[in-house]
């Protein structure tokens, strides 16, 4: 990773949460309880707030027994997880319920945190605060073995309607089962396209394995990823911010949930995906995303994990002539041979215009954004759309820009960017 790409405090700050995240967006942020109205207005999930408590009155006139056997106490404006209780179930002598610590609450418990919530012993500055107390989502099946006993999340930053990189966070014993890092809970980089965790962190050091397990934390597929991310984007759409990181909890039964907005996310996230987030953010800066669903589309094709040690011992170093045969895979899902010339000497992949067009891969949806390029005839600006072929009996699915190659023989450039994993074998003579 270089420092180069990396994201700092300042910069954070100063250039991205300061710039584009408005007052209203930070106040609703800042606060749980105004996060989760705006959520629900906007029809985007989260966990169902069962009661507030805004002032000691409607502490003592609620009816705590009527409360469900699972439930979540917490403060609106809580800092770090702390003054949150979760209870997982009613004790089996009817005196209370246990927490998911396996410790006992009493009535009497629930309304002495009650009120130091209400004056303000949880929040920043110790501010009087709004306690609330909200659905239980547990832990999906997916989690159990490597969470301990909390409910994990994933931290999912948004720059600009698109995801830019995402963290699985695991509760430990350490952090008392709470998904935050600076408490000890495990931080787990997940791959954008796929929804698969990639690599690890642990108070900032790189881990392979689960703590004092054999559990490798690599390769963990989260459930409805992609939903997780059309819901983060329509998250911040709705939030008044800008650049945010948004939680997601994936319920047992209902899928993926807002949980909590975060108007200036941790860095730590960079770490846990050993990537930087300054060049992400300013890749899709300047791009004009039209929905959260084109969002996801663009975050998928930049920012791709590779997985090229997995390819090579899988399939094996294969080597490509600089003409090659390829397999385009039409709108349709077709298979259409054509040849394709290997140019070691550009980055990305491109295709001429009227062929891709023939293949119906112009449509508004497979676009994904439009970019200038200066030449010696003047600009000109080509369409970058999602492509997929097979080269060498491999299925590469990338992205390539769209250019006028009517005068050329072969109307596919195969870039740099997808011969990982070929070996290109060097000719006398290359046909255009």
């Amino acid at each position: 990773m270089r420092l180069a790409s990396m994201l700092g405090i300042n910069a954070r700050t100063q250039q991205f949460s300061y710039r584009v995240n408005s007052a209203r967006g930070k106040k609703t942020a800042d606060s749980k309880l105004q996060s989760a109205w705006v959520l629900k207005k906007a029809g985007i999930p989260s966990p169902e707030i069962f009661n507030r408590f805004r002032k000691p009155e409607d502490v003592f006139k609620f009816d705590w027994e009527g409360l469900p056997s699972q439930f979540a106490l917490k403060p609106s404006r809580g800092m770090g997880g702390e003054g949150i209780i979760i209870v997982k179930k009613k004790a089996l002598d009817g005196n209370g319920w246990i927490t998911t610590q396996r410790a006992r609450v009493t009535i009497d418990d629930l309304k002495l945190h009650t009120l130091d919530i209400l004056e303000g012993a949880y929040s920043m500055g110790n501010i009087p605060d709004v306690a609330f107390i909200q659905e239980y989502v547990g832990r999906h099946k997916v989690f159990r073995k490597y969470a301990y006993r909390g409910t994990p999340d994933i931290r999912i930053i948004v720059f600009n309607k698109v995801p830019i990189m995402a963290m699985l966070r695991l509760p430990t014993k350490e952090s008392g089962g709470r998904a935050n890092l600076h408490q000890g809970a495990l931080g787990v980089g997940v791959d954008i396209a796929t929804g698969i965790t990639t690599k690890a962190i642990w108070h900032g050091e790189q881990i392979v394995y689960k703590p004092g397990t054999e559990r490798k934390l690599r390769g963990i597929k989260v459930p409805f990823w992609t939903t997780c991310l059309e819901t983060a984007v329509k998250a911040q759409m709705v939030s008044g911010l800008g650049y945010l990181g948004v939680d997601i909890v994936l319920h047992p039964e209902k899928g993926p949930m807002v949980l909590e907005l975060n108007a200036q996310p941790g860095l730590q996230i960079q770490l846990a995906n050993m990537t930087g987030l300054k060049k992400r953010l300013e890749r899709v800066e300047d791009l004009e995303v039209r929905d959260a669903e084109h969002g996801v589309k663009i975050a998928k094709a930049l920012f791709a994990e590779r997985y090229l040690d997995r390819v090579k011992a899988e399939e094996g170093i294969k080597i490509v002539n600089f003409r090659e045969r390829v397999k385009m895979v039409d709108a349709y899902g077709n298979k259409i041979e054509t040849d394709a010339k290997i140019d070691t000497g550009a980055w990305r992949t491109s295709i001429d215009k009227e062929y891709a067009a023939s293949l119906c891969l112009l449509s508004k949806s497979n676009i994904l954004w439009s970019k200038v390029f200066k030449s010696s005839l003047g600009k000109e600006e080509r369409p970058v759309i999602n492509l997929k072929f097979y080269l060498a009996g491999r299925l590469i699915k990338t992205i390539a820009s769209v250019a006028d190659r009517s005068g050329l023989k072969v109307k596919l450039i195969i870039g740099r960017r997808d011969l990982a994993g070929f070996l290109v074998k060097p000719e006398e003579e290359v046909v255009n």
